[in-house]
């Protein structure tokens, strides 16, 4: 049986989470139910989970900065140490007054990463909260926002890609300035007057495996009755919510970049 030590009860983030770096910038308000983050021109800010997971389903509730955000990134994402890191990113792209952000997401797996695919969301990210989740099992990783699937990249270990499966991994989420890149490749800087930017957090959840001294919260065998995230696959009406995103919503995917892969696009592109 997989037994997860984190059920769906109200989140705090005094237990589940630190701030990192910031100076203040970041803060744990209303009794631990909401974090912020915030950017001026001397320092971002940032916050990391208390725990490792190996496995689970990551829930967060964001709210982005609102008005003009060129510049701006926020970063939500689970990645492990060293050279050799697995991770799985949400970035959000700020933009213009009026202009949409954009949603980048990115598998780095032992190290390597350039896979990226990005998105405009079908709402103001801005105006409210809304639920940004990964679900990650030994099948697969799928990137859902409000319950609805935008993007899954599958275990293919069979064709020779790697796969994050052994190296625990902590959420993290920083918000900084990268006007050098984030917005229209950099033509657009941050508008300083505008300081300071302020993204929002609540309602985090994770069903999760915890990785503690070596071991996980997870008791797994393979003839086990799994906890339902763990062997949880894509129904057809999640397949075809998937591809209203991806036909409506995705705006960049580098399995369709043949330009930047003169040598051929990776072998998991061919199994998309």
């Amino acid at each position: 049986m997989v037994g997860c030590l984190m059920a769906a009860s109200a989140s705090n983030f005094n237990n589940d989470f630190d701030i990192t770096w910031g100076d203040g910038r970041g803060k744990i308000v209303n009794n631990g139910e909401v974090l912020t983050l915030s950017l001026d021109k001397s320092s971002g800010s940032g916050f990391q989970s208390k725990n490792e997971y190996l496995f689970g389903k990551i829930d967060m509730q964001l709210k982005l900065v609102p008005g003009n955000s060129a510049g701006t990134i926020t970063a939500y994402y689970l990645s492990s140490k060293g050279s050799t890191w697995d991770e799985i990113d949400f970035e959000f792209l700020g933009n213009l007054s009026g202009d949409p952000y954009i949603l980048h997401t990115n598998v780095f797996s032992q190290g390597k990463g350039n896979r990226e695919q990005q998105f405009y969301l079908w709402f103001d990210p801005t105006a409210d909260f809304h639920t940004y989740s990964i679900l990650w099992n030994p099948q697969s990783i799928i990137f859902s926002v409000d319950g609805t699937p935008i993007r899954e990249f599958k275990n293919m270990e069979s064709i020779g890609v790697p796969f994050p499966k052994n190296q625990p991994m902590r959420i993290y989420s920083s918000l900084w300035n990268a006007d050098d890149w984030a917005t229209r490749g950099g033509l657009v800087k941050t508008d300083w007057t505008q300081a300071p930017f302020t993204a929002s957090y609540r309602n985090f959840n994770a069903d999760a495996c915890v990785w503690s001294n070596g071991a996980s919260s997870c008791k797994s065998t393979a003839t086990s009755t799994n906890s339902a995230w763990f062997s949880q696959e894509m129904d057809s009406a999640k397949q075809q919510r998937l591809q209203w995103v991806q036909k409506n919503y995705m705006i960049y995917n580098y399995c369709n970049d043949a330009n930047r892969f003169p040598q051929g696009l990776p072998p998991e592109c061919s199994m998309s």
